[in-house]
């Protein structure tokens, strides 16, 4: 099937900008000697994931369980999820994922986190590591300094005994990581524990991993497709961008408005900051085009700033705002080479939000 025959709207992947992005950041972490543990919440392929494997990755990042079972179940075993687990539901499913075979790491910002995995590798009888989940200014999860985190580490060897502790992690790096780290290591020193695993996270400030201080490992998911986020922040150009969205003109209802058969259901509702542009995404074959709103089925531009206009029935390839959430509103994604629809890729962690 060639490219123009698709229906629309569907999102379309170049696999040799996928391999070229994989090859970029695995290139760019083994010349730092920093280890890089894939997010795979961007593709949520198990395919995608054991190229990243392959290629020198030491093992992926999942957000939730349910990503971690889905990978676990492909065959991939060293496994760090990054998000706190609570309650005996939470407990349950890692004891069955620990006791897969799986290397599994869990990040904590709390004694209850903490303790939920500490209860897990005591009934699965394997050992679960743990990262201390710090903030570096995102205000999400995370302890809000160091004295609490090495508390929470204080309270991982009191109540599970040497090994369990291995790290710290934050997201993403911002001019607040190197002072937080400084000072979490002097507090490591006077209270007898080594810092262990310093791990980091971001596609957009990837370039600059390298100058954290102590930084060991580097947890990245958008590098695979890109996005407009990605593209404006300067870690990659258009050109590296593999996934972009196809979509129609199903209506001209004004000379400077088109209606596109994608919405909220298609493109990610997520904006990105005013210096990146407007709108909800980059249409490629009309880039001074703005996406002005997203009801659930429509996608409304704006083309008032355009010399040129499209016609109902063309179309258009848009580069989203943010690409993952894209791949989590779809079952499937078209891979196409030269034109022509080589493969589809179903996408198996799709809607693991538990």
């Amino acid at each position: 099937m060639l490219l123009d025959d698709l229906e629309t709207p569907t999102p379309v992947i170049d696999p040799d900008r996928v391999d070229h992005n994989f090859r970029v950041m695995q290139d760019y972490c083994d010349a730092h000697g920093i280890a890089l543990r894939p997010h795979i919440k961007t593709h949520k392929i198990p395919l995608l994931a054991q190229k990243q494997v392959a290629l020198g990755a030491v093992g992926i990042t999942c957000q939730k369980l349910g990503e971690a079972e889905v990978m676990a179940e492909a065959g991939i075993t060293d496994i760090l999820i990054s998000y706190p687990l609570i309650g005996a539901a939470k407990q349950a499913r890692l004891v069955a994922l620990a006791r897969r075979g799986c290397t599994l790491t869990v990040a904590a910002d709390s004694v209850a986190a903490v303790d939920t995995v500490l209860a897990a590798a005591r009934e699965a009888e394997t050992p679960i590591g743990i990262y201390v989940e710090f903030d570096s200014g995102g205000m999400r999860t995370g302890v809000r300094t160091p004295e609490e985190a090495a508390a929470l580490v204080a309270h991982i060897q009191a109540a599970g005994g040497p090994g369990f502790y291995k790290g710290v992690m934050t997201y993403p790096i911002t001019d607040r990581t190197g002072p937080f780290l400084t000072a979490f290591r002097a507090l490591a020193d006077q209270n007898g524990f080594a810092v262990g695993v310093v791990s980091g996270g971001g596609t957009p400030e990837y370039r600059g991993a390298h100058l954290v201080p102590g930084l060991t490992e580097y947890r990245v998911g958008t590098y695979t497709y890109h996005d407009r986020a990605t593209v404006a922040a300067g870690a990659a150009t258009l050109d590296d961008v593999a996934m972009v969205v196809l979509a129609t003109v199903v209506s001209r209802p004004e000379d400077g408005l088109a209606v596109l058969d994608c919405g909220s259901k298609t493109l990610s509702s997520d904006r990105v900051s005013p210096a990146a542009g407007e709108g909800h995404g980059v249409i490629l074959d009309y880039p001074d085009a703005v996406i002005i709103r997203l009801n659930e089925e429509h996608g409304i531009v704006d083309l008032s700033r355009c010399d040129r206009k499209p016609q109902i029935g063309e179309r258009v390839r848009i580069v989203p705002n943010h690409v993952c959430v894209v791949t989590n509103l779809h079952d499937s994604i078209l891979v196409v080479r030269n034109g022509a629809v080589v493969d589809t890729w179903q996408i198996a962690a799709r809607g693991c939000t538990r």
